[in-house]
């Protein structure tokens, strides 16, 4: 057995290079609440770095597949490059010829096709990375995730410069992509969780989920404003920015409270609920730190039969075919809808795109803070979705009259379906990881989050894959097969909404009771 000493000096050696620069700097321990802030800031800007890689393809598409149903669209900007005359010839570009093999008929469906791989793979890698995470250094994993991102999405945009015009160069590049973005989501939730509680998870986790409209509009402001300049930057620029973030990560992320001999007796305030840590009187973080003592880690079946597990896990798939479908293809269409009878360039059509992630910020936040005060994570996520059916109609009929109303409209469809997502992602997938039916098993947190979030991942890539072949005869079609999507959502969880509700009435009652018996002596007085 180790001597006090000698885990004292492993901790020394497992913390953060920037943590122990940092200490050294200030020549005090960094107290548990600073560790917490790190926590939450390097994890906020970590996973928004991946969302940005994941919005330029659909900043790119208009300008890789330009075909517009609209006679006379044009794009003003020209790129040239000073060079031999060859070379001139291979590498100049005008935006609005597009780029092979996407400027054809089927250049839609091609880059419809580029989506569903990508998030094919993710979905399938997500499944895997939860159970891969748990047996490695956090820390590491994630910094590797994000590099190789960087580098795979670097790699796509590369061949604007190399005049690569294969497919399968671009597939094989987006599916890899996907591989190492599956890293992401199992691996930031699991640190969070080592370092907060359960308290207020919903408000708390609603504001930290920002990080994902976050990264939609920062990804999008980039990609719109290097369009200009070339395609490829579009690409290379995020990548670079992720493989840095990743660098940040490995330097300053700590990965638990033991790893870097944090005392949790100071977020003693913070208990949870867990049944076993109640009766030990041990502090629980969101996720169990998986060195504080050995657990059995639950199986993929054992997760899927958890009460709640399936009805939300399906109510996601629904639920992120609409995102990601807006994710995808929202500046796309944006850029071939007329608005007050005029089409809008690419960067434009970018850059007001970012409303629908302004929305969901708001949303996300508002799902939270609502299930919170409700104690109804069903009852909220269902009624956002069926919200979002009629905000989906008005701004489909509707958005074209006016940049004023497109913009107002977009926003509150952001609210109403990033909203669901944000809190079935993050509130509901940690409670169901630690439901009481586990009996205070934490590792039970990355394998639900791992289920939930891969299903809904393979909804997300049937969405825009749906909608690359759907909109070239109809927009019409799209938004009505995103609306029967929401609806199907919410009816998924009208069991548990049943459940809540009766809950709701059953404790209503009981408070009535407990209140009639309390008047009754002053009545008799």
């Amino acid at each position: 057995m180790a001597s006090p000493s000698e885990l004292a000096t492993e901790r020394s050696h497992s913390k953060p290079l920037g943590i122990r620069f940092w200490e050294y700097i200030k020549k005090a321990k960094l107290s548990y609440k600073s560790h917490q802030a790190v926590v939450l800031i390097v994890t906020f800007f970590a996973y928004s770095t991946y969302h940005a890689t994941r919005k330029t393809t659909s900043i790119v598409k208009s300008a890789l597949d330009p075909q517009s149903s609209a006679a006379g669209l044009k794009f003003p900007w020209r790129i040239t490059y000073l060079s031999s005359p060859a070379e001139t010839q291979r590498r100049s570009w005008v935006l609005g010829d597009g780029w092979a093999p996407f400027n054809g008929s089927d250049g839609t469906a091609l880059l419809g096709q580029l989506d569903v791989a990508f998030l094919a793979v993710y979905a399938i890698g997500m499944y895997f990375s939860g159970h891969l995470g748990d047996r490695m250094n956090l820390r590491i994993f994630l910094t590797v995730g994000m590099i190789g991102t960087g580098l795979f999405t670097s790699l796509f945009g590369v061949g604007y410069w190399a005049n690569i015009h294969s497919f399968y160069y671009f597939l094989i590049v987006q599916m890899i992509a996907g591989l190492f973005q599956s890293s992401g989501w199992p691996s930031v939730v699991a640190v969070v969780g080592n370092w907060f509680g359960k308290k207020k998870r919903g408000l708390i986790m609603g504001i930290w989920n920002a990080h994902t409209s976050i990264g939609n509009i920062t990804g999008s402001l980039i990609a719109s404003t290097l369009l200009s300049y070339g395609w490829g930057w579009s690409f290379v620029v995020p990548g670079l920015l992720i493989a840095f973030m990743g660098i940040l990560v490995c330097l300053l992320l700590p990965v638990s409270p033991e790893s870097v001999g944090a005392d949790r007796q100071e977020e003693e305030d913070d208990a949870v609920d867990s049944p076993k840590k109640k009766r030990e009187g041990v502090a629980e973080p969101l996720l169990g730190s998986h060195t504080e003592m050995k657990e059995i880690a639950v199986g993929f079946i054992e997760a899927w039969r958890i009460p709640g597990v399936a009805p939300f896990a399906f109510c996601l798939f629904f639920a992120k075919l609409v995102a990601y479908t807006f994710l995808y293809w929202l500046p796309y269409y944006i850029g071939h809808t007329a608005i007050e009878g005029k089409y809008l360039s690419d960067e434009t059509a970018g850059n007001l795109s970012t409303f629908f992630d302004v929305g969901g910020v708001l949303g996300g936040i508002l799902a939270g803070h609502i299930s919170d005060r409700l104690d109804a994570r069903a009852i909220t996520a269902a009624t956002f979705m069926y919200c979002a059916i009629p905000a989906l109609y008005f701004y489909r009929s509707y958005g074209h009259i006016s940049f004023a109303m497109n913009i107002a409209l977009m926003f509150i469809c952001g609210m109403f379906v990033n909203g669901p997502y944000a809190l079935i992602t993050t509130a509901v997938s940690a409670d169901l990881g630690t439901h009481s039916s586990l009996n205070g098993n934490s590792k039970a947190l990355a394998t639900v989050t791992a289920i939930i979030d891969g299903t809904g991942s393979v909804g997300a890539a049937i969405g825009p894959l749906l909608t690359g072949y759907i909109s070239a005869n109809s927009w019409s079609a799209v938004f009505m097969m995103l609306m029967a999507a929401a609806l199907v959502a919410g009816l998924l969880l009208t069991r548990l909404v049943v459940a809540e509700v009766a809950a709701r009435i059953s404790e209503t009652r009981s408070q009535g009771r407990s209140q009639s018996r309390s008047q009754e002596p002053e009545l008799n007085v």
